[in-house]
């Protein structure tokens, strides 16, 4: 969960999220920018949450001598790698690298498009591989209605004036009030949703929005402070992600254990995110200001 949040390609909603704020705030978002803005709070978590999870739902067995032998003989069984491993890991190290350096000169979907055609050339995957592979199209499909979707809510100005309708209630409240409230609604209103794609689809567009009429804070901040928790609220229930029914369908964790360490944890991943996020993000703002 804290991976996904702190690369904007671990996640796929998060490219979904970056194209919401460049059509609804105005603002680009590049993957250094996103991988710098969580940085602090990612390795923070990182570095907690294990202990913390350790603590809260100790595991039945932990000392296990043998998993070291098992993975060293697995390892030893599958070879070196293979002209065709050594190839893709070289085309995926290439793509990462314009996503990262590249993304004044060339648009990441045209870089990954790219990197995709190389694969084919190179004998990596075939064309039938790529034109069969039914899952990555109907993303491609749904992600590409969903944008324009947004875009159109925007241009039609539904969005505007829906955030004037619900903007005065945050006014009251001050910047860092209206942040808590406005970052801490969107992360639990996932616990209505199924799909955290279907979640950044339909409700980041309105919540930035509204966001972005509260001047205290620019809308690039904006836009990161409501992309981020994308890949933290996949913890909350059995539901809320694509891989929460295959951990709990595991058969380790009771529904109530599930449920009780997902909000729990969830809610600790929040505050955290808030404590650090919100300070670190206002000074790289600053630190970019002329």
């Amino acid at each position: 969960m804290v991976t996904s949040s702190m690369f904007i390609t671990a996640l796929a909603p998060n490219t979904l999220a970056v194209a919401v704020i460049r059509q609804t705030a105005n603002a680009t978002v590049s993957w250094v920018d996103w991988f710098v803005g969580f940085a602090p709070v990612g390795i923070t978590l990182l570095a907690v949450t294990p202990w913390l999870i350790y603590k809260l739902y100790p595991p039945d067995i932990r000392v296990a001598p043998e998993a070291p032998r098992w993975a060293a003989d697995r390892l030893g069984a599958m070879g070196p790698m293979s002209r065709r491993e050594i190839t893709l890991l070289a085309l995926v190290s290439f793509a990462l690298a314009l996503w990262i350096g590249a993304t004044r000169f060339v648009d990441p979907a045209v870089s990954a498009m790219f990197v995709v055609l190389l694969m084919v050339l190179s004998g990596v995957v075939s064309w039938d591989d790529v034109i069969g592979h039914a899952q990555a199209w109907n993303v491609l499909i749904w992600f590409a209605t969903m944008v324009t979707l947004a875009g159109g809510l925007v241009d039609t100005g539904f969005i505007q004036w829906l955030a004037k309708s619900l903007s005065p209630a945050f006014e009251r409240l001050g910047p860092s009030m209206a942040i808590v409230a406005l970052v801490g609604a969107y992360y639990f209103l996932h616990y209505f949703f199924a799909s955290i794609t279907a979640h950044s689809a339909s409700m980041l567009p309105i919540f930035l929005a509204v966001a972005l009429t509260i001047p205290a804070v620019s809308p690039k901040e904006w836009g990161l402070l409501l992309a981020y928790p994308l890949g933290l609220m996949g913890i909350l229930t059995t539901y809320t992600a694509g891989h929460s029914p295959i951990y709990y369908g595991s058969g380790y964790i009771s529904r109530r254990a599930f449920w009780g360490l997902g909000f729990g944890v969830g809610a600790f991943f929040l505050i955290v995110y808030l404590a650090i996020a919100v300070p670190w993000l206002a000074h790289l703002q600053r630190s970019v200001r002329p």
